[in-house]
C-alpha cells in the first residue's frame, strides 16, 4: 500500500506536537528514587526514577520492555504508579502515566514536597537544632478517626522523627500530639513530619521533656 507522503508528515508533525505540549503541560524534576516495576508477565524487577512529572517518569532498569507494554512501579516516598512504556532507552525507559485527576494532584503535591524537602533540609538542619526528647512516646493523628501510638526520635522548631510502622503518603497533614504537620519523607524507622509553625523551643521543652 502506498503511503500519502503529505498526511504522513502531518500526522507526524501532529504526534511531536502532542509530546511537546505534554512536556509544557507537565513539567518533569530530576528525583532519584530506588523502587520496583511490574511487567504485564507479572515479573518484578529494581529499577530507579531518573525523573517525574504528573504525566510521564524515566526509570533506569537493565530489565527490557515493550514499548506500550504495561507496567506497574512502586517508590516508598511517592507509592505506585501505572502507565504505559512510551519509549526505550539504553538503559532503561520512559512510562507514560495513566492515572485520574485526583491521582495527579496527589502526585503533584508529593512531588513538590519531595523537591522542596531536598532544597531546604540542608537550611533547616544549620537553622534548626534536633534534640532527642526525655519523653518520646506520642500520638500521630493521621485522619480524623485514625490515631496511632508512636515514638518520637528527635524533634526540632520545625520538625521531627518518629518511629514508626505507618507509612502515611508524602504530602500528607498529619498531627504529633497538638502540632500540625505534613509528612515529608519516609525513613528506615518511620516518617520525618515538618511543622506547620515554627515552634517555641520553650514550649517544646515543655511538651517533650
Amino acid at each position: 500500500m502506498a503511503i500519502n507522503e503529505p498526511s504522513f508528515a502531518r500526522a507526524s508533525q501532529d504526534a511531536a506536537t502532542r509530546i511537546a505540549a505534554d512536556r509544557r503541560r507537565h513539567k518533569r524534576v530530576t528525583l532519584t528514587l530506588l523502587g520496583r516495576f511490574m511487567r504485564e508477565n507479572k515479573q518484578e524487577f529494581p529499577c530507579k526514577l531518573q525523573d517525574i512529572s504528573v504525566g510521564g517518569a524515566a526509570l533506569i532498569s537493565p530489565s527490557p520492555v515493550e514499548l506500550d507494554e504495561r507496567i506497574i512501579a512502586y517508590f516508598d516516598q511517592i507509592g505506585g504508579i501505572e502507565g504505559h512504556v512510551a519509549r526505550v532507552f539504553d538503559g532503561g525507559f520512559a512510562l507514560r502515566i495513566k492515572a485520574t485527576q485526583h491521582k495527579r494532584e496527589k502526585l503533584a503535591a508529593q512531588l513538590t514536597w519531595l523537591t522542596n524537602r531536598q532544597d531546604l533540609e540542608p537550611l533547616d538542619a544549620r537553622r534548626h537544632e534536633r534534640a532527642v526528647p526525655t519523653s518520646s512516646s506520642g500520638t500521630l493523628q493521621l485522619a480524623k478517626d485514625i490515631i496511632i501510638q508512636v515514638e518520637v526520635v528527635d524533634v526540632s522548631m520545625s520538625g521531627a522523627s518518629i518511629a514508626t510502622e505507618a507509612r502515611p503518603e508524602i504530602g500528607l497533614e498529619v498531627q504529633l500530639g497538638r502540632l500540625r504537620g505534613r509528612v515529608v519523607r519516609h525513613h528506615d524507622r518511620g516518617i520525618a513530619i515538618q511543622f506547620l509553625d515554627i515552634q517555641n523551643p520553650t514550649a517544646l521543652r515543655r511538651y517533650f521533656g
